[in-house]
Parts: C-alpha cells; sequence; structure tokens
C-alpha cells in the first residue's frame, strides 16, 4: 500500500536519503539517441542539482542518471533554512522559478520584488517550508524536465512514474554502500568499465574536479588511489570548493588543528577522497571479476570504518546484483534497526527495512 511521503522521511531520525526515479515504463527517455533533438537531457538533470543544491536546504551527496532512471543522495538541512531571512527565501525560491514578469539581470528590478514579496509573511512561511522539503526538491528536478521534453518530442502525457523512492539510510556504513552504490550503477550496467568513467555520475564530477586544479593535485589523486595513506589524507581537501558534499567530513579534526576553522561538512568523518576511491575501485573489481586482490590500503580503510572486507563484500555482492532496492530504510546491522523502529514518536515503526546482509 502506498504511505504518505511524511511517514518516509523524517530529518529528526536521519538527515540521509537516497531518491530514485525511473521512466515510465522504464523507458529509455534520458538516452541521447531515444529522441530526435539535441538536448542532453542527463546533462540537464546533472546542472538542474546543481541549481537545487545551492538554493535549497537540501545537499546533494551523490548521484547517478542512468538512461531509464535516477538516482539521488540527499542530505536534509532544515536548520539551515530556519536561519533565511524572507528576502533570502524569496532570492533563492526565485533562482528555481523565475517569475516570467521579472527581468533577472535588472538588479534594481530584482532587488524591488524581493523587498516586495519579502514582506508577505504567509508566502514566505509557505517558500520556506518547501526549500527544506525533499518532496519539493525531486518535483522540482523532475517536473521541468518532463515538460521541456514532453515539448522537444511535441507530445503530452507522463515522462516519469508517479512517486519517486526513498530510503532512509540510518548509519555511516550504510551511507557509504549507498553512496557506493550510486556511484557503480553504469559499471553495474555494463556501460563503463572503470567508476569514474560513467559521465553522469557524482564520481565523475569529483575527479574531473581535482583534475581541472592540476597535475599536482592528479597526482596526489593517484597516489591515494593507489593506497598510500598520506596522499589519501592530502586529498581529502581537495572537494571543499566543489559543489557535491565532500566525502570526507573534516570539521572535526580541523577544529583540533586550527582551534575553531569552519569547514563544510561532509559525509564521513576521517575518510577522505583518496580513500573512497580505493574502495570503489575495490568494489568496481569485485562485482565484474568476481574477486579482486586484498591491497594493504583497502584493508586498512576497513580497519578504520571498525568494519571487515567480508562484510562488505556480501553487502555491496547484494546491491549490485539486485534487479531493485526493496525497503523504506537502510541500516549496515539489525542493532541500528531496533533501536530505530523501537524508539517512540518516530514515523519508521511501520516500515520494512531494506537488508543489511
Amino acid at each position: 500500500m502506498t504511505m504518505a511521503r511524511k511517514y518516509l522521511v523524517d530529518p529528526a531520525v536521519t538527515r540521509w536519503y537516497h531518491c530514485i526515479s525511473r521512466c515510465v515504463r522504464q523507458t529509455l527517455l534520458l538516452h541521447d539517441n531515444s529522441r530526435d533533438t539535441k538536448r542532453d537531457w542527463r546533462q540537464w538533470i546533472e546542472d538542474r542539482l546543481q541549481l537545487l543544491d545551492s538554493n535549497f536546504a537540501i545537499s546533494v551527496g551523490g548521484f547517478s542518471v542512468m538512461d531509464n532512471h535516477l538516482h539521488v543522495l540527499c542530505r536534509l538541512d532544515p536548520e539551515a533554512a530556519d536561519r533565511w531571512s524572507p528576502q533570502e527565501v524569496m532570492r533563492r525560491w526565485i533562482a528555481i522559478y523565475p517569475p516570467k514578469t521579472l527581468k533577472s539581470d535588472d538588479e534594481k528590478a530584482v532587488r524591488q520584488w524581493l523587498e516586495k514579496h519579502a514582506k508577505d509573511a504567509r508566502r514566505v512561511t509557505l517558500l520556506r517550508d518547501r526549500l527544506k522539503n525533499l518532496g519539493w526538491f525531486m518535483k522540482s528536478l523532475k517536473e521541468p524536465l518532463a515538460r521541456l521534453a514532453n515539448k522537444a518530442d511535441g507530445c503530452r502525457g507522463t515522462f516519469w512514474e508517479a512517486r519517486y523512492k526513498s530510503i532512509a539510510i540510518l548509519d555511516d556504513d550504510a551511507l557509504l554502500a549507498t553512496s557506493t552504490y550510486i556511484d557503480l550503477n553504469p559499471l553495474a550496467a555494463g556501460v563503463v568499465s572503470t567508476p569514474e568513467q560513467g559521465l553522469h555520475t557524482s564520481i565523475h564530477q569529483r575527479v574531473e574536479h581535482v583534475c581541472q586544479k592540476g597535475e599536482k593535485e592528479i597526482e596526489r589523486l593517484k597516489a591515494a588511489r593507489r593506497g598510500s595513506v598520506a596522499a589519501s589524507v592530502a586529498a581529502g581537501a581537495m572537494e571543499q570548493d566543489h559543489w557535491l558534499v565532500p566525502i570526507e567530513d573534516r570539521r572535526t579534526a580541523l577544529r583540533d588543528e586550527a582551534g575553531g576553522l569552519e569547514c563544510r561538512e561532509g559525509m564521513l568523518e576521517s575518510f577522505p577522497l583518496g580513500s573512497y576511491l580505493l574502495v570503489l575501485d575495490y568494489t568496481g573489481r569485485l562485482f565484474r571479476e568476481g574477486k579482486a586482490n586484498m591491497e594493504a590500503g583497502v584493508k586498512e580503510v576497513f580497519d578504520r570504518l571498525s568494519s571487515t572486507l567480508e562484510a562488505w563484500q556480501t553487502r555491496a555482492d547484494k546491491m549490485l546484483h539486485a534487479k531493485s532496492l526493496r525497503g523504506s530504510f537502510f541500516a549496515s546491522n539489525n542493532q541500528t534497526v531496533a533501536e530505530i523502529t523501537t524508539a517512540p514518536g518516530h514515523h519508521f515503526r511501520n516500515l520494512s527495512p531494506q537488508p543489511p546482509d
């Protein structure tokens, strides 16, 4: 039975959600050769995700745009929206939905428009709530594309399946597994032979961002991928100026080292981009070949995560070989599931888990 989204999304339980949306009848509607148009809808989605990430109180930690579906890993940051001024709320909203009568290149007109509409307290409250709502985030991603694609094809009808699937991510191990699964989607589909070759994925974006920084940073990243711990630590700083949520959450370490230096919130503490690439490469080879060498660097990564290669292999194998992900939340162990489902006042009591192992 279809369940209301408010029972599937609860920031008080977890801020991380894996969203999956499929084209109607799983048709290859996003494939370049499936339509008589030069528009690349997969690149459009990538660009739109960056715009939404910049204006919603929702951050993108990962994505993968396939020919007939897409994956987005979202982090809800509702407290950020609560701190915005009325003018900031209106500014962010019109960046996503520009008013047809407003000339966006006229700074004076935009400023006057913001001042006028920021006085409407009810409207500001409504839009503030929308800008921290996962449903509105996905609607703002999918609906404009459906309209554009239908217009390009000169047709009407449904582009996306009616509802997107959202899976609540309950712990760090599940977050790492989900991020890896999303980035390895093109490899699992047989589209590419290495993870970063998947053009419309977050890992491709991350690697490209580092490559643009110059040869020195590229060499650091290569060394990190080979398992160099020192290079992995150095690679952790490369993502601070990228729009995606950094893999490593460096806030605690930098506060200790620099006495309060501010840093963007990342995904996993003490887990830099180099380590993530190492795990991604290892898991990709595991999927393609059914086995992979247990390199020292990989073993050390899982030791730092207080996990084991055996548990990771089992989890990755089930996820990457599954025809579809089931359940409404995902945790790496049954203890986490029990704590969440027995806690009073939460929304996940009657939901089914995605089996961890």
